[in-house]
């Protein structure tokens, strides 16, 4: 509380514009966890003369210096009383309170908004809104739909605070007066191209902050994350293919509690972690427009954030199958031969794919003429056995003619569809066909040319679904070919660390909205998708944006065959499930570089309880498909593929509750033991729902696993052995052939007899599997529909059965009554999956009953 009214009091600057040093007394009590940055340019070697131009504290750190461009304790910082904005003026609205806010002396960066409007907006009992904008000059704000309050909270979980001078705002829980948002810990920067925004953390736990290689809780030890859309293969301390400006904390002293915030801006952005615990957003751009939400537990706070940016589409059912691709397959027969191997050996697969191989000349919206002649022959054969087609697309366009003309360029050009330069010319760029042109899908007239685009193709090969990649967008040259100008936009006063593009700023349009692109092409070709099939849509996308969940699902992209890369998998599953797009996975076995035997039969047992669910190598690498392998491998991936087929109903039914109420479905053991500080940091196990927790094997050459049990009691998911556990580590049998998995008391899970897709397998027996409670109580659900028809819920096409088990005294049993529940053996709903139980001859026992 010192360090707080140490970092409130007023400022020493005048009127006009002159600081003095700040005194050494006053920066020798700013304690190393809670220095805010003052000179946060990478690359630069910190001086004191530096440091004291601006006005600030330059005190070596106990530690070494950081090396330039890396993090760790600034050794130049913002002293006590560094001015800021003042609150001049309160008035109250229906929704909350706006004020004004005025700064007196300027600061080092250029073009210093020097007031700024302040609007509160108590939008919900668990949400809060907050909005910093330039009142004198329109900014750029994020074209996403978000929900309008219309009245104001009527008793908020939540408290607001005001500091006056230096203004700041403090967000407190009213049933534990908790700080939640406490903004006045450092300065508020609102420039024109730099906007700086401090607060205290309520707690070391924070997950999100997406997309990012690490571990599910984030390291908060001095730690920055960069979000801008890039294409890097996932490597730690870079930022990724997505933005994700939103995070979850947990409260301080193991309570239970969580709440979350997101900032909803997309412009280039650092966000800087210490162990204050504090946090620091830096963004180039657009305004500072920022929610809480109050939870009070972890789930809640998820429900609450997908509110804002909109619930994930109920997928359609195949897209819950087994998915096989690999760059590389060379000819349409080769890859006919990969699914016919799958049947032979009657290991399930519902879903085929191409990489950019099918293709003519690297051209969207062709394929090789040659080497996949048969493709639209091979389509037709995937129909007729139950199985789907998806082809992967670029969003690139050829601009160079090919002999007889290009259409989807040529009438690009005609409508006028592709991103410009500012003198109005065709940006050209360079991707996997060459010099390409790139389609600004922020515009309706696009969305109908990619439509189009779309129906002349599948006219000729009738795919299922699209698999969306390279849209960053990336580019292999800098800029265009033009290079880059030599503009502000190019050249920021501060840039975020590693937002070098391919395709860089070029127009103000491209320098707000880089990061959207990803989101947007998936946003139109879903809509396409829709349109065209008249069913659910299946996009796969690599680049993401809030709101993703409701067009596409998300690869955690190009992977290697390392152990590490399996186990990283795990935390990005559960990160994107937090932000709202469940449908994900990593490219089981890896992608690039050659898997082992022994990696990928644990990976593929793994992948099968990703939500989504594909094997995809690298060109010039060894096949990697599960008939590739010994039969004793083969064996082993084929049983858990069957495994995952058994339990789709349950799978299903927990992608209609993320559709419907916002939930997770792969699931942190933390959101359903919030107040086993122990789950915190666990991201080597996870949860399908609430109750069937995946134990599985990260680590070369063991046959045993070690898995973390909270308290309760616990069910072997084949055996039926039980497990009491008081919240402690046990170490589990775990041969090549077997993944763990344990039920929590007090469930039932709607399972099926598996098939070799989920065509057939739908269509078979329905069994209950029930894990009783102390009690022998238990409950579950199930979500039932035809699988692909949109909207089934709204025409009221679905069947939602809700299971209960309830113990009766013996004394009320009568015999034929309907208020008593007849014991049954669990055995009766143990399902047995015995490889040799579904080793098909021919394919004729998988037609559908």
């Amino acid at each position: 509380s010192t360090l707080l009214l140490l970092l409130g009091s007023p400022g020493t600057g005048g009127g006009d514009g002159s600081r003095a040093l700040p005194e050494p007394q006053a920066c020798g009590v700013v304690p190393e966890a809670w220095r805010f940055d003052c000179y946060p340019e990478r690359g630069v070697v910190v001086t004191r003369e530096l440091c004291e131009a601006r006005n600030c504290c330059f005190i070596p750190a106990s530690s070494s210096p950081p090396a330039p461009g890396r993090n760790g304790v600034p050794w130049c910082f913002y002293p006590p009383g560094f001015p800021s904005y003042s609150l001049v003026s309160v008035n109250a609205t229906d929704l909350g309170q706006t004020g004004t806010l005025v700064k007196m002396v300027k600061t080092y960066y250029p073009k210093d908004i020097l007031t700024l409007q302040l609007e509160l907006l108590y939008e919900t009992d668990n949400r809060l809104r907050v909005r910093i904008t330039d009142p004198s000059e329109s900014r750029f704000e994020v074209p996403i739909a978000v929900p309008k309050a219309t009245e104001k909270a009527s008793n908020p979980a939540y408290s607001v605070e005001l500091s006056n001078e230096p203004f700041g705002i403090i967000v407190k829980r009213t049933s534990t007066g908790a700080v939640l948002l406490n903004t006045t810990v450092a300065p508020l920067f609102y420039c024109d191209q730099f906007l700086q925004l401090s607060s205290s953390l309520s707690s070391q736990y924070i997950y999100g902050l997406g997309e990012h290689r690490s571990s599910f809780l984030h390291d908060i030890h001095w730690n920055t994350l960069t979000m801008w859309a890039r294409d890097v293969a996932p490597t730690e301390l870079t930022n990724l293919y997505g933005v994700h400006p939103f995070y979850l904390a947990m409260d301080e002293g193991g309570t239970g509690t969580a709440h979350g915030f997101f900032l909803l801006n997309s412009n280039a952005m650092d966000v800087v972690l210490q162990p204050g615990p504090a946090i620091t957003w830096r963004t180039i751009g657009g305004i500072l427009d920022f929610y809480v939400f109050l939870g009070p537990d972890p789930a809640s706070v998820i429900g609450q954030y997908l509110e804002v940016v909109g619930y994930p589409a109920m997928p359609v059912y195949w897209a819950l199958g087994y998915h096989l691709c690999r760059w590389g397959y060379g000819s349409s027969n080769a890859t006919w031969d990969v699914v016919k191997n799958m049947r032979n050996y009657g290991i399930p697969q519902d879903v085929q794919w191409n990489d950019i191989d099918y293709m003519d000349r690297s051209l969207d919206f062709t394929f090789d003429p040659t080497a996949f002649s048969t493709l639209p022959d091979m389509v037709k054969d995937l129909h007729s056995h139950g199985q789907r087609y998806v082809m992967m697309l670029d969003p690139g366009i050829s601009s160079v003619q090919p002999e007889g003309g290009y259409w989807p360029y040529d009438e690009g050009l005609r409508r006028g569809v592709f991103i410009n330069h500012t003198d109005g010319s065709t940006l050209i760029g360079k991707v996997w066909p060459g010099l390409t042109a790139f389609p600004d899908f922020s515009d309706d007239v696009t969305h109908e040319w990619w439509y189009d685009n779309l129906k002349r193709f599948h006219d000729k090969v009738p795919f299922d679904g699209l698999w969306i990649d390279m849209n960053e967008p990336s580019s292999f040259v800098d800029g265009s070919t033009v290079g880059c100008p030599d503009t502000e936009l190019e050249n920021p006063p501060y840039t975020p660390g590693e937002t070098h593009t391919h395709l860089s700023h070029l127009t103000s349009s491209h320098y707000n909205m880089h990061s959207l692109y990803g989101l947007l092409e998936a946003k139109a070709s879903a809509r396409a998708l829709k349109r065209m099939l008249g069913k659910r849509a299946f996009v796969i996308s690599r680049s993401t944006f809030p709101s993703q969940g409701q067009y596409s699902g998300h690869w955690l992209g190009d992977n290697r065959s390392h152990w590490k890369d399996m186990y990283t998998s795990i935390a990005g599953m559960l990160t994107f499930n937090l932000l709202g797009v469940p449908l994900v996975g990593a490219d089981i076995c890896g992608f690039s570089e050659q898997t082992e035997e022994e990696l990928c039969v644990r990976w593929t047992q793994l992948g099968a309880f990703y939500p989504f669910t594909r094997n995809h190598n690298s060109i010039d690498q060894k096949p990697q498909d599960p008939p590739a392998f010994s039969p004793r491998a083969r064996s082993a991936m084929k049983q858990s593929l069957l495994l995952r087929s058994s339990l789709f109903p349950l799978l299903y039914t927990l992608f209609h509750r993320a559709h419907t109420h916002g939930h997770t479905v792969a699931r942190p053991l933390l959101f359903e033991f919030p107040k086993d500080v122990r789950t915190y940091g666990i991201d080597r196990q996870f949860l399908w729902g609430k109750s069937l927790m995946v134990t599985p094997v990260l680590d070369p050459g063991v046959d045993y696993v070690v898995g973390y049990f909270p308290q309760g009691l616990w069910y072997d998911y084949y055996t039926g052995d039980s497990i009491r556990s008081k919240g402690e580590e046990l170490r589990l049998k775990a041969p090549l052939d077997h993944i763990n998995l344990h039920l929590r008391e007090g469930a039932v899970i709607p399972t099926q007899r598996p098939n070799t897709t989920l065509f057939v397998s739908s269509g078979q027996p329905l069994h209950l599997v029930s894990s009783l409670s102390e009690d022998g109580s238990a409950g579950g659900e199930l979500f039932w529909d035809d699988g692909e028809s949109i909207d089934t819920l709204e025409t009221d096409q679905y069947a939602h059965v809700v299971f209960t088990v309830v113990k009766v005294r013996s004394d009320h049993y009568r015999p034929g009554s309907s208020d008593h529940y007849r014991p049954v053996r669990s055995d009766h709903y143990r399902p047995v999956l015995r490889s040799d139980q579904y080793a098909p001859t021919t394919t004729d026992q998988y037609a559908p009953t």
